[in-house]
């Protein structure tokens, strides 16, 4: 007999709602809750198709522990014995910075995820952090951090309401919009255009978003900073700089007046292959608009400039008066963030505090560049002692970061490493011990991550819809198990980590004078806490403290994790509003428009003045099936437009003598895959695009259906050396590469 059960969707950022249909334990039909307060029925390919990811066949339900060269099936308590072996002789005797930990994008989709790794980084106390960030997102979270003291208050669009919005190398009709959950993305940026708003898209290829838009502009790839600097010298030049409220809150204007001086539109006008005339009249439409937003994500992310162009997306809204205004762009509250400390300075935001051993790169947000990691695994230097010991925590960073060739053979010098992951891929394959969670209908599902980002305030929590298997292990168990056996505790009951994390976030509230627990009895008030797990009495403990909570009974009327679950389809907690001065935490209490850093680095961007890159350049692609290298061993999520081909323009392609689909070399810095070319006018001339997440061909992996068309890594044609010095990013786009048909050798690049 079926019945249903609630499930928030954890495959992207737009957190739907869905309501599965289950027969005895297995998931086999979802569709959208259209009660849900957020998403309110809307589902997309990848939620459709949570049955067939939940039950994929190709998933790991019992540990792997390496014996006699082999990954064998074994018990928890094998793989947890044999963890404890691994990884504390090597803290021991070669320090603690010796064991290297990756964090990949899925640890943000899960409740486990998010609120153990802190703890395992802690108990270690290494340095040696990678994370999906650095080819990712880094840069917004460096720039947030200099502008407004905390690399977590990223502001977002005010979809619903804004009147003007400006998308810089955002695809959100595929992605489902990113650092910007919003369900139903498409439908936003249809209502945008049905209420009479105006939409404007910046990317060198006409995506699904772009045909969308009222005007689209094919930048050449990674001049975004430059267009966003002309940009803001306009609004200067035309005295169209009006800050309105934000003014009290607001220094380094006038300053920034004299660093912008230099990107007049004619002099950045041949460097973006966009006319003086088009970029004056971008400006002027930005600051003539009732209310406006700009938006950049990953295409202006991954590019040699990625930090000054996350930092000028926000200068332009500054400068404009839409930030922290409905309609432009504002800072969401989510209900488990901290309990709000009142506006004034606070520490501020810094750089570099540490670097990578071989490559000297400055650390942000405490994370080396995800691009480093094979070199501080294989290179020997007088700087310390390289990376030993590995903890891969649902990451695959042999195709999401560049050179993963090299990546692969370091893996393999390792003294011991260990993943968390539900498949054997490119990357657990090397483990000495593979500890594979549940499938997300077995397990609990709230966002912490992505609610701190969402157009919307609201909370939502689901339990989870199917009875842990048995022989299964929950996430939550099996990172606290780790944390354990990773520093020195082996043995240790779970639930104390749980129980520590509580009794150090209390003790620390009672004494913090604006917190509503101030001066109470942290013993008693823990004792208050309710929910059937550690990570449901950690959820309770947040949503109390947290800015809608009851404070332990101070708000009646507040969250606790008893009310929530009263809630099935969440809570709606209004519209997003102005909060400004509260989330500043600068040094000087106020949005801090021109950091040091960032004008540091400016000298950089006027030398870009005068590149004029010739031959054909590269970037990513989206697919709306998809979710970097997630999902291509799920059949309904494959085939059809979610394929790994080379789009190239037309005009390129008959340069080059090719014709129609047929396989084609690419050749970068970093190496050569072949792959089928597919010739459309949706990419400029110039410009190629190779979808990323691809190169499911290594042996040694469990993934069938994938290894049936595994495509190729793109990632394979970077070396790595290609970094946003501000924030280690990857550059992923804009990078020079030759393409030829396979008849013809590529012998080097120009």
């Amino acid at each position: 007999m079926s019945r249903t059960a609630l499930r928030i969707c954890p495959l992207c950022e737009a957190t739907c709602g869905l309501t599965l249909t289950i027969e005895g334990t297995e998931v086999t039909g979802a569709r959208g809750d259209r009660d849900d307060v957020f998403s309110k029925g809307f589902i997309c390919p990848k939620g459709a198709s949570f049955g067939a990811v939940d039950g994929d066949p190709d998933r790991l339900r019992t540990p792997l522990v390496r014996k006699d060269g082999e990954l064998c099936e074994a018990t928890w308590e094998e793989a947890f014995d044999a963890i404890a072996a691994g990884i504390r002789p090597v803290v021991e005797r070669y320090g603690p910075n010796s064991v290297g930990v990756v964090l990949g994008n899925p640890n943000v989709h899960t409740v486990a995820g998010a609120l153990y790794p802190p703890l395992l980084l802690a108990g270690l106390g290494t340095r040696s952090v990678f994370t999906a960030s650095t080819v990712d997102q880094m840069p917004k979270h460096v720039s947030s951090g200099l502008l407004y003291g905390d690399a977590l208050a990223i502001p977002v669009p005010d979809l619903d309401h804004t009147d003007h919005l400006l998308l810089l190398g955002a695809n959100p009709m595929e992605s489902n919009g990113s650092l910007c959950t919003a369900p139903d993305f498409p439908g936003k940026l249809k209502a945008l255009k049905a209420r009479g708003g105006t939409l404007t898209v910046i990317d060198p290829r006409r995506t699904r978003t772009a045909r969308l838009a009222d005007r689209h502009l094919a930048i050449r790839p990674g001049t975004d900073a430059l267009l966003l600097a002309a940009m803001t010298h306009v609004l200067f030049e035309e005295d169209l700089v009006a800050l309105g409220e934000l003014a009290p809150h607001v220094q380094g204007v006038e300053e920034l007046r004299a660093q912008v001086r230099d990107f007049t539109p004619e002099a950045v006008a041949d460097a973006c292959d966009i006319d003086a005339g088009t970029i004056r009249a971008l400006a002027r439409e930005l600051a003539a608009a009732p209310t406006a937003a700009v938006y950049g994500r990953i295409g202006s992310c991954t590019v040699p400039h990625g930090t000054l162009a996350s930092w000028l997306v926000d200068v332009l809204n500054i400068l404009t008066g839409n930030l922290d205004r409905p309609g432009g762009a504002l800072f969401p509250q989510s209900a488990t963030d901290r309990t709000p400390r009142p506006a004034g300075p606070g520490r501020g935001f810094a750089l570099g505090r540490w670097h990578s051993r071989v490559g000297r790169h400055p650390e942000a947000k405490g994370e080396l560049p995800l691009s480093s990691l094979a070199e501080e695994i294989d290179t020997a230097t007088d700087e310390g002692e390289p990376i030993r010991a590995l903890v891969a925590v649902a990451a695959n960073p042999v195709l999401s970061a560049p050179d993963g060739d090299r990546l692969d053979k370091a893996l393999d010098s390792l003294d011991f490493m260990v993943s968390v992951d539900p498949y054997l891929n490119e990357t657990s394959r090397h483990a000495d011990v593979v500890l594979p969670p549940p499938p997300p209908s077995q397990s609990p599902h709230h966002d912490f991550a992505f609610n701190a980002l969402a157009v919307r305030n609201q909370v939502r929590y689901t339990r989870p819809a199917v009875p842990l298997e048995p022989g299964r292990m929950a996430e939550s168990e099996i990172l606290a198990r780790l944390i354990l056996a990773a520093t020195g505790m082996h043995g240790a009951d779970p639930a104390a980590v749980d129980a520590m994390v509580i009794d150090q976030t209390l003790g620390k509230a009672v004494k913090e004078s604006h917190s509503p627990v101030h001066g109470r009895d942290p013993k008693e008030l823990a004792a208050r806490l309710t929910g059937a797990s550690g990570p449901e009495r950690r959820l309770d403990l947040m949503l109390r403290l947290g800015p809608y909570g009851d404070g332990f009974g101070v708000r009646p009327d507040g969250l606790t994790l008893e009310r929530l679950l009263g809630h099935p389809h969440g809570i709606d907690l209004g519209p997003l509003q102005p909060r400004l001065p509260q989330p500043l935490k600068t040094a000087s209490g106020k949005v801090e428009l021109l950091p040091r850093p960032i004008a540091d680095d400016l000298p950089r961007l006027r030398e870009a003045l005068r590149e004029r890159p010739e031959g054909l350049v590269l970037v990513g692609r989206r697919h709306l099936r998809s979710n970097n290298s997630w999902m291509h061993n799920v059949p309904a999520l494959t085939g059809g437009s979610n394929r790994c081909t080379l789009h190239i323009h037309p005009e390129d392609a008959e340069k080059l003598g090719i014709t129609g689909a047929g396989a084609v070399r690419i050749k970068g810095a970093g190496g050569e895959v072949v792959a089928e070319a597919e010739v459309t006018d949706s990419v400029r001339p110039g410009v190629v695009s190779l979808p990323h997440g691809w190169g499911h061909d290594r042996p040694g992996t469990r993934l069938a259906h994938a290894a049936t068309d595994p495509g190729v890594n793109v990632n394979q044609l970077l070396d790595g050396s290609l970094l946003d010095p501000l924030s280690g990013n990857a550059v992923l786009n804009g990078v020079p590469v030759e393409v030829a048909p396979l008849s013809e050798k590529i012998t080097a690049l120009t």
